[in-house]
């Protein structure tokens, strides 16, 4: 029989020499909170329930089950790599109130410490996809510095990496189809034949370099596309936002980088989001090369990939909002049933900070709050997907025990609220209250001073002025304050994993 992608025994929360009633009745537990007639609105619940249902009936099955246990003992999966789960909640305690109250969940994904030992042998390659704007508006030092970069990216990839180049204006042109790096002088060659020319359709071009990435798509690979633009795209954003989703149900991630001020941030950071890849504002052409580099350097240190997340809330709880924190800070897309996350870098965790809001008047005791699986790909093992599991419960006391936060959540949310300031001077301003927009800026300036930033702190109080006076932000301010808040939430859990 095949192995299933899940382990069913996590699944169900049950031992490998647990009974017949045993699984049937975890099965039971499981099921009243999943269900989707119980837990109609958590997209999280409906694909966790799939693979519950799927566990239960293979664990049931006598004969599948035996068959299921002696398949995985020939594996030996105590010789293979893994990643963990911790989940931290900001309360393990809380008080019954009349209206609904906020608690919020660290979930960190750990790669094996294994994996961090010299001696432990890893090789990560790399199906990368570069699809690269040569529009108009890319002409001279911009252009220039993308090629250097492309040249750079083309000199560290192995003989074992595939690479292929799109280019793209109003029309897309594969300049170098999917291949093994062989012949790298060949492939630079072709790179410098870039011209700028023409308009802005991303959707051409996005497309071409999904194709062609999909011509080497493995599970040993890293797939992913990197998009590079520095315009805006009118009519196929919505187009791109598809091709994304389909994309990500494949394996393949995209990044996302603006160049300049004239691209769409909330288009970037969706098209990202959804894939589990990071979206980056580059704001002059000298930092292109750099900036590139390393983000394909940090993919060739992949330990896990394809990693994501479900969170099944209980019926009674919403799952609010969620933020990568590290290693590329970002906000989320929480509307499909799995969280996408990317890679698992090997010396790196991924962390996200989730937002829950727990219903009025709960019943004394305790109660759990919400059923988190992490799962993905780890590149080194013969079997490749692994999963781990964290249930989350807390107790609603009248007299809980004194108990201080987290201090990873504490400085967690310290950091975001500079990232929310931001974000809600932009919608005052979108509202047309110009006065909060402004004094939400100038407090954002005061705070950021205080924790010696000074110049975002001067660069917001510039916006504050000029939305005083104009009733606008400048495009370059925004994005700079967006995305330097967001910068903020790196720290040291974004450290080597210790």
């Amino acid at each position: 029989m095949a192995v299933t992608s899940i382990d069913p025994y996590i699944t169900l929360g049950v031992s490998s020499d647990s009974s017949a009633d045993e699984i049937k009745a975890a099965y039971r537990r499981v099921a009243r909170r999943l269900h989707p007639d119980a837990n109609p609105n958590n997209p999280g619940a409906a694909v966790q329930f799939q693979d519950v249902t799927v566990a239960y009936e293979l664990l049931i099955d006598a004969d599948r089950r035996r068959a299921y246990d002696h398949q995985i003992a020939r594996q030996r999966p105590d010789e293979g790599l893994n990643f963990s789960l911790r989940v931290t909640p900001s309360k393990r305690a809380v008080i019954p109130l009349p209206e609904p109250q906020v608690i919020y969940l660290l979930a960190e994904i750990l790669p094996d410490p294994r994996a961090r030992d010299q001696d432990q042998k890893r090789e990560t390659r790399l199906n990368l996809t570069l699809v690269l704007d040569h529009s108009n508006s890319m002409n001279g030092t911009r252009l220039d510095k993308v090629k250097v970069a492309a040249h750079e990216i083309v000199n560290q990839l192995s003989e074992g990496d595939i690479l292929s180049v799109v280019s793209f204006n109003d029309r897309a042109e594969v300049i170098i189809p999917a291949t093994p790096v062989q012949n790298k002088q060949a492939l630079k060659a072709k790179i410098s034949m870039m011209i700028a020319s023409g308009g802005t359709e991303i959707f051409k071009g996005l497309s071409a370099g999904v194709e062609q990435n999909r011509r080497f798509l493995g599970p040993k690979l890293v797939n992913h596309v990197v998009l590079l633009t520095d315009g805006n795209t009118f009519g196929d954003h919505d187009s791109c936002i598809e091709l994304a989703r389909k994309s990500a149900e494949q394996g393949i991630s995209i990044s996302a980088m603006g160049l300049g001020q004239e691209w769409n941030d909330e288009f970037l950071d969706q098209l990202a989001s959804v894939t589990g890849g990071t979206s980056s504002y580059i704001n002059s052409a000298s930092a292109v090369v750099s900036f590139l580099n390393n983000h394909v350097r940090n993919l060739s240190n992949a330990f896990a990939e394809r990693v994501r997340l479900s969170v099944a809330p209980d019926p009674d709880v919403k799952l609010e909002s969620a933020f990568k924190l590290s290693p590329h800070p970002q906000p989320l897309t929480i509307d499909d049933g799995y969280i996408q996350l990317g890679s698992l870098q090997a010396n790196r965790s991924i962390s996200v900070l989730l937002q829950f809001q727990l219903p009025a008047n709960m019943p004394l005791g305790f109660r759990s709050v919400a059923r988190l699986v992490s799962a993905g790909d780890v590149l080194a093992n013969q079997n490749q997907h692994f999963q781990s599991l964290s249930d989350i419960s807390l107790e609603v006391n009248d007299n809980p025990p004194p108990e201080d936060p987290p201090v990873a959540i504490l400085d967690a949310l310290g950091k975001l609220t500079l990232y929310r300031m931001q974000e809600r001077a932009q919608e005052a301003l979108a509202s047309g209250d110009i006065r909060e927009a402004t004094r939400r800026l100038e407090n954002l300036a005061t705070r950021l001073l205080a924790m010696g930033e000074e110049d975002l702190a001067n660069q917001a109080r510039s916006e504050a002025r000029r939305v005083a006076h104009t009733s606008n932000l400048s495009d370059a301010g925004r994005k700079t304050l967006k995305y330097q808040t967001r910068f903020l939430l790196l720290g040291p859990s974004n450290e080597d994993v210790s």
